[in-house]
């Protein structure tokens, strides 16, 4: 665990009924002139784009929409997306959509500049420097993009994703509304919150975690263990869903005082080189690492059941039982939303094992996280077992 540690947020977040009124208010407070408005065709068609849209008419600003956002994108497109958005002379970011969406807005209020670009950021993330203010929206309960000071984008050469971190490009707005999320398809739904269940509990056994991110990782842990398999299942259940989705941005936050780690890490070659969805990825890893882990991290695990396990009659004792059954939990998640947990439908061959290996340990920046530490030979076998 960290002795030292920080947590950096956004300037305001805005969370509740309605929340999504706040859009036109934050437009007056900024005297903003134009607006560029991130998305993809999946938020337009779905008509969930209708509301921050509104929001923004009433502000009386002008506006312009970008919704060529390819899901998992790669740099390149990314940067194709930061030359036309600085081509529009906007004055503010909004951005509504999932982790893609937000990621690639975050780089583009870091790159109205000719000094450098996204390739520039790949090498160098420290260069990054806030240019103009960005509002974001989630449309899942998952990523926690919107509160991180990461970007991920897909590196095709490489088979991998990466992930710039550059603390400006924290979000100076939030706006968390569950209308957002109300009809997201199911598969999603359950993709995107099982990422954010891995933020939380990745970061709380981390090596590097905090009082800071201890503090929200478990009561996003709480939160998503006790709401995201009705969140996911019933399209009327706005409790849960409202509760799905400040958890994600718990998760976002303690990603930020902490750090994932080898499910993230394991995962990245998943997204690069089979274009899987990341959060499946993540769910397909999730209980295989975690019972790797568990040898050293037992007494974490042991306090998150504590924490979430509402049971009237808790029949787990010692560690090892605490231990076993949030690993068990994380599987029966997993089972009942419906992902698969098996590379095999992906038709990943074993031909590529060597592949995989070789990728996963480059991602040293999650890897170093991990309590236990993960050698080539470790992630070969983790990589068998999802075969």
């Amino acid at each position: 665990m960290l002795t030292e540690y920080n947590l950096k947020m956004p300037h305001a977040v805005y969370g509740g009924n309605n929340a999504i009124d706040k859009i036109t208010q934050i437009l007056k407070i900024e005297n903003v002139h134009r607006v560029a408005m991130f998305t993809d065709k999946g938020i337009q068609t779905s008509g969930l784009f209708t509301l921050p849209e509104s929001a923004v008419k009433a502000a009386g600003v002008d506006y312009y929409v970008l919704d060529e956002i390819p899901a998992e994108p790669t740099y390149t497109a990314v940067q194709n997306l930061v030359d036309e958005f600085k081509a529009s002379g906007a004055d503010m970011i909004v951005a509504c959509g999932g982790g893609s969406v937000m990621d690639a807005a975050k780089l583009a209020s870091v790159l109205v500049t000719n000094e450098y670009g996204v390739k520039e950021l790949l090498d160098d993330p420290s260069r990054a420097r806030k240019c103009v203010p960005i509002l974001l929206i989630p449309t899942t309960a998952g990523t926690g993009a919107e509160v991180t000071p990461n970007a991920i984008v897909a590196v095709p050469e490489k088979e991998l994703k990466v992930g710039i971190v550059n603390e400006n490009m924290i979000a100076d707005y939030v706006i968390l509304d569950a209308r957002m999320i109300k009809n997201l398809p199911r598969p999603i739904a359950a993709a995107t919150g099982v990422d954010a269940l891995a933020h939380c509990i990745e970061c709380f056994t981390s090596n590097k975690a905090n009082p800071f991110s201890d503090l929200y990782a478990l009561e996003g842990l709480d939160l998503i263990l006790n709401n995201i398999e009705k969140a996911c299942d019933d399209p009327e259940a706005m409790d849960a869903k409202n509760k799905m989705q400040i958890a994600a941005y718990y998760g976002g936050l303690a990603i930020t005082a902490s750090g994932t780690t080898a499910v993230h890490a394991l995962s990245y070659p998943l997204g690069g080189k089979y274009h899987i969805a990341h959060g499946v990825s993540n769910a397909i890893l999730l209980a295989p690492v975690m019972r790797f882990n568990a040898p050293v991290c037992e007494e974490r695990l042991a306090q998150a059941y504590d924490r979430c396990c509402h049971e009237e009659l808790k029949t787990c004792h010692t560690p090892q039982e605490k231990a076993n059954w949030v690993i068990t939990r994380l599987e029966n998640i997993v089972r009942h939303l419906d992902i698969p947990t098996s590379l095999k439908e992906f038709g990943v061959p074993r031909e590529d094992l060597d592949g995989l290996v070789e990728a996963g340990m480059q991602v040293q920046r999650l890897l170093v996280n991990n309590m236990r530490t993960v050698t080539a030979e470790d992630a070969r076998n983790l990589y068998l077992q999802i075969m």
